[in-house]
Order: structure tokens, then C-alpha cells, then sequence
């Protein structure tokens, strides 16, 4: 913005449009730069919008182009970390462009799913909150809600359905295997499967305490309530969990004790420890491992 806020430049992008910058007086702002404007759309997506409890709550749908009709398809639900973030949209191009992952998805004929449920960024304040000292309640909901919506809108088979996430997603993910036998197959990264033995491990604990209103000493409770370890007996969804060896948010411990109960439990289950990386991959070659596992993870299981 200008010094007296009448005049503004940005970058603009979606999913389907790549970065053009906008300038002009306020709310006129006109694209001034046309280098990309060659680039095709290669998803096509679309915002869903539902309600669940009170909340009005928004998430992503990015889908084929080109779909036959008649057909269904399956569907990935991509939940986001933070959980302070949100999903905003990103021009995926044919080299990869905002998540290569979602793109190679779609290119294997998956629609993704990615929704904001409470606790995210975009809606104000009080959205923005309405996770604490709820983890994996209020906000699990508003994912099951908004998967309902999304198969409501898009040829998508409810009978093929995948989740994952990292991070907060990570968990998240961990959380909605052991909760619910919806999903088909999973994929958690840098997941926290044990909030009472995570307080212990991680080189960031502070941040929970605002979250959960208490530190893990003075509010085990609170803590165990929201642990995927506490209901792992319920889990029977094909998980694929990864974590960098030297993650101090999420450390590898947390992966290893989850994939241990689902071991115990009989579940399929494959743990990758990626050497040398941290929270997230940095290694061109872990990323196309990676993309490459998760892929055929979720074709195992939904084709």
C-alpha cells in the first residue's frame, strides 16, 4: 500500500492461474505484468463452504480437468499443520508449482480435498481459537463435515477415500485412523501420536500452553484426551508414517511409538526415517522418495 493506503501492488494466484502482479488505486487494481499468462490451468478447483456447529467453514477441492461422466473417484483429504495456518491457494503448474504432491494426485485421478477447519487462520478470532483445549474434537468434525460436502459437489467415491497430513496434519491424521473407519488408507507425517510423552521429547514445548490452558504436569488429563496412542485399539486404516531423523518439533519418537501400536494392533503399516532431515525434507531426492511412496501408498489402497 501507498503512504495514504489509495494505492496497492500484489501478486495474485490461484490454483488454476499463475502469479501476475496487480497494482492501481484501491479497489481498482488492474494486472500490469502478462509473462504467464501462457500457463494452462491443470486442476481444476473450487472453494466448499459448509456449516457444522455454529461454524461457518470453507476448505479446497482440486480435482481432473477433464472427468468422464458417470465416473467416481477417490479422494485424498489433506489436512494442514500449524494448527495456526491455513490453505490458501497456490497455481499448481505441470513442473509441480504450489504442492507438487496434490498435483501428482490429481494427475493419478484423485480429487484433494483440503479444508480449514476451526483453529485455522481466515476467519477471525474467535475461529482462529476455537481448537483450544479441544485438539481433534471441534475441528475432527469440521473435517468429517466438510468431506460430506465436498462428495456432495464432485463425482467423488465415498467408499475411496484417503487422509493425511503433516505436522499438525500429521497428527491429525494419526487422530482421525484411530476415530473413524472412513478413510482407506493414510499418510502422516512428523505426526504426535502421544501428547504426554511429547512434552518430554520436543525442543518446542511452550507453544502447547496456551492450547491446552496448562502445562502436561499440572493437566495430564487434557493432554491423554487428546492423544491418538490412547484409542490405537480402534485403528485399522493402512497408515504410511514419515518423519526426519533430527526433527525437534515432531521428533522421530512420536512416529515410532504410533507405528509400534499399529503394529501391535495388526495394522499395515511401512515408517520411514528420513536421514539427516529435519521437520521438513530439504533433500531433492527424500522429496521424490517420498512422493513416490505416498502415491503408491494411497493407489495400493484406493485403486
Amino acid at each position: 500500500f501507498s503512504a495514504d493506503g489509495r494505492v496497492a501492488a500484489s501478486v495474485t494466484e490461484d490454483f488454476e492461474h499463475a502469479p501476475h502482479i496487480r497494482a492501481g488505486r484501491v479497489p481498482a487494481l488492474a494486472a500490469i505484468t502478462h509473462d504467464n499468462d501462457g500457463y494452462a490451468p491443470q486442476v481444476a478447483a473450487r472453494s466448499v463452504a459448509w456449516t457444522n456447529e455454529g461454524f461457518d467453514v470453507q476448505g479446497w477441492l482440486v480435482g481432473p480437468r477433464n472427468i468422464d461422466a458417470g465416473k467416481t473417484y477417490p479422494m485424498v483429504v489433506q489436512v494442514h499443520g500449524g494448527p495456526s495456518a491455513a490453505v490458501t491457494p497456490r497455481y499448481m503448474s505441470d513442473g509441480g508449482g504450489g504442492s507438487p504432491l496434490v498435483g501428482d494426485l490429481v494427475k493419478e485421478g484423485y480429487f484433494v480435498f483440503m479444508p480449514n477447519p476451526r483453529g485455522s487462520y481466515g476467519q477471525g478470532a474467535a475461529f482462529a481459537r476455537a481448537n483450544r483445549r479441544d485438539f481433534g474434537g471441534g475441528d475432527w468434525r469440521d473435517i468429517l463435515a466438510g468431506v460430506d460436502a465436498a462428495i456432495a459437489q464432485a463425482p467423488v467415491d465415498g467408499n475411496r477415500l484417503g487422509l493425511m497430513g503433516h505436522s499438525y496434519g500429521g497428527f491429525m491424521t494419526m487422530w482421525g485412523v484411530t476415530h473413524s473407519q472412513r478413510f482407506k488408507a493414510a499418510v502422516a507425517g512428523a505426526g504426535i501420536a502421544n501428547w504426554i510423552s511429547y512434552y518430554g521429547q520436543n525442543g518446542i514445548d511452550q507453544w502447547m500452553v496456551p492450547f491446552f490452558g496448562a502445562t502436561m504436569y499440572d493437566d495430564p488429563a487434557i493432554y491423554r484426551a487428546a492423544s491418538p496412542i490412547e484409542s490405537i485399539r480402534a485403528a485399522r486404516t493402512p497408515t504410511l508414517l514419515y518423519v526426519g531423523e533430527r526433527d525437534v518439533e515432531c521428533p522421530p519418537a512420536q512416529s515410532f511409538e504410533f507405528w509400534h501400536g499399529l503394529k501391535a494392533m495388526g495394522v499395515p503399516t511401512t515408517l520411514l526415517v528420513y536421514e539427516g532431515e529435519g521437520h521438513a525434507l530439504r533433500k531433492p531426492e527424500h522429496h521424490r522418495d517420498l512422493r513416490a511412496r505416498e502415491i503408491g501408498w494411497f493407489n495400493k489402497y484406493l485403486k
